[in-house]
C-alpha cells in the first residue's frame, strides 16, 4: 500500500512538470518578432537614361521603340537580380551595364567626346546599408565604368580613383577594356565637330535633331543611373556618364561624386542625378534630397522637387530619380523630358520619356 501511494505521488509530480506553460507576453513578442523578421519585403528598381529636350515631335517611331526596348531591358535585368534574392548593389550595377553597352546612351559605348576628341568616363556606386561607396573619374578605355567603381568600393579603403591610376587598378582587378574604336560613333563625333564650330559645350539630348533617321538623335544630359531596394530592405544607387560634348579634357562632373550625382542611405532614400553637373555639385543635390527627408520630414517627391528648384534657380537643368526606404518611387526634372522607368514587385512596370 505504501508503494502504491508513493507511485501515485510521483506520477502526479511528473504530470505537473510536463504541463504546458501559458504563453507570457515576452513569449508572444518573441514569436511576433520572428514572424516579422522572416516576412519578405517588397523590392523595386528605378532607372534613368538622361534628361533634356526630349519631345515627342522630335522622336521617330523607330527611336521610341529603340529607347523603350533598351530601357525595359535594363529594368528587367536589375529586377531579375532582386527577384532572385540578389542585392540592390548587384541590381543597379546590372541595369547600368545594359545602358553602358548601348550606343543610345551617353555612358560607356555611347559616350560623347571631349574637346580633345577623346572619351572620358565617370561612374559611382553607393551602398545605403553601410554608406560604403566607390567612384572612378576621367578614365578612357574601361568598357563598363560602373564595374570599376564597384571594385574601388569593394577592394580598397578609398572612395574615388581617377585617370591612369584608376585604369591601372582596374586592369589589375580584371576589369574589361576596349580600344578607342569601340567608343567611337560617328554621331557622337559629329556632335563634337558641331559643338566646336559653335565654340560651346553642349549637353546630350538637348540640341536640334541633325538626322531624324538616326536612332541616336541629339545631345544628351549625359548620364545613366539606377536605384534599387532589395528584399532585405537595402538601398543602392549607381550613376555612369560620358560627360558633356566638347567638355575640357580633365573635366569631372557630378556623376562620380558621392552626394552630388549619387547617394544612398537606408534611413531615407537612394538618388541618381543627370544634368548640368556643376550645379548638382554646388547643391550636393542627391545628399540634399536625403537630408530634406531626414531632417525636414519631407516626402520623397517633395524633396526631389525642392532640390530641382534650387538647381533651376541657379541656372542648371536636369533631373533626379529616387526611391525611399518603403519602396516608393519618384522623379523630378526641369527639362522637356527624361528617359526613365521603374519596376516593382507589386507588378507595376512603367517606362516614360516626355514631360508629364
Amino acid at each position: 500500500m505504501k508503494r502504491i501511494l508513493l507511485f501515485t505521488v510521483f506520477s502526479l509530480l511528473l504530470c505537473s512538470s510536463c504541463k504546458k506553460e501559458p504563453a507570457t507576453s515576452e513569449t508572444v513578442e518573441n514569436v511576433s518578432s520572428l514572424t516579422e523578421t522572416s516576412k519578405e519585403n517588397g523590392f523595386a528598381i528605378v532607372i534613368h537614361g538622361g534628361a533634356g529636350t526630349i519631345k515627342k515631335e522630335n522622336m521617330t517611331s523607330e527611336q521610341e521603340v529603340a529607347y523603350r526596348t533598351k530601357l525595359q531591358e535594363a529594368l528587367d535585368a536589375g529586377y531579375k537580380v532582386l527577384e532572385e534574392g540578389g542585392s540592390s548593389l548587384d541590381a543597379v550595377q546590372k541595369s547600368v551595364n545594359i545602358m553602358e553597352d548601348s550606343p543610345l546612351f551617353n555612358a560607356g559605348k555611347g559616350a560623347v567626346f571631349n574637346s580633345a576628341g577623346k572619351n572620358e568616363l565617370d561612374a559611382s556606386i553607393m551602398d545605403g546599408k553601410t554608406l560604403n561607396s566607390g567612384a572612378i573619374a576621367g578614365v578612357k578605355q574601361i568598357k563598363n565604368p560602373i564595374n570599376a567603381a564597384r571594385i574601388v568600393m569593394d577592394s580598397t579603403r578609398h572612395v574615388m580613383m581617377a585617370g591612369k591610376g584608376a585604369e591601372d587598378f582596374a586592369k589589375l582587378n580584371g576589369i574589361e577594356f576596349e580600344d578607342d574604336n569601340y567608343f567611337h560613333t560617328e554621331k557622337r563625333y559629329n556632335q563634337l565637330l558641331k559643338a566646336q564650330e559653335r565654340e560651346k559645350v553642349v549637353l546630350d539630348h538637348s540640341a536640334l535633331i541633325i538626322d531624324t533617321k538616326e536612332l541616336i538623335d541629339d545631345h544628351k544630359y549625359g548620364t545613366v543611373g539606377a536605384v534599387a531596394i532589395d528584399k532585405e530592405g537595402n538601398i543602392a544607387a549607381a550613376t555612369s556618364t560620358g560627360g558633356m560634348t566638347n567638355k575640357k579634357y580633365g573635366r569631372v562632373g557630378d556623376s562620380p561624386i558621392i552626394g552630388a550625382g549619387t547617394y544612398a542611405n537606408n534611413k531615407t532614400c537612394g538618388v541618381s542625378a543627370t544634368g548640368t553637373g556643376e550645379y548638382f555639385i554646388r547643391t550636393l543635390a542627391t545628399h540634399e534630397a536625403s537630408s530634406l527627408m531626414q531632417y525636414k520630414n519631407l516626402s520623397l517627391k517633395e524633396s526631389l522637387d525642392n532640390v530641382m528648384r534650387q538647381i533651376g534657380d541657379l541656372g542648371g537643368s536636369g533631373g533626379l530619380i529616387a526611391l525611399d526606404k518603403n519602396g516608393n518611387v519618384a522623379w523630378s526634372f526641369n527639362s522637356a523630358g527624361m528617359y526613365r522607368g521603374y519596376k516593382k514587385s507589386s507588378g507595376e512596370n512603367v517606362v516614360k520619356f516626355y514631360e508629364e
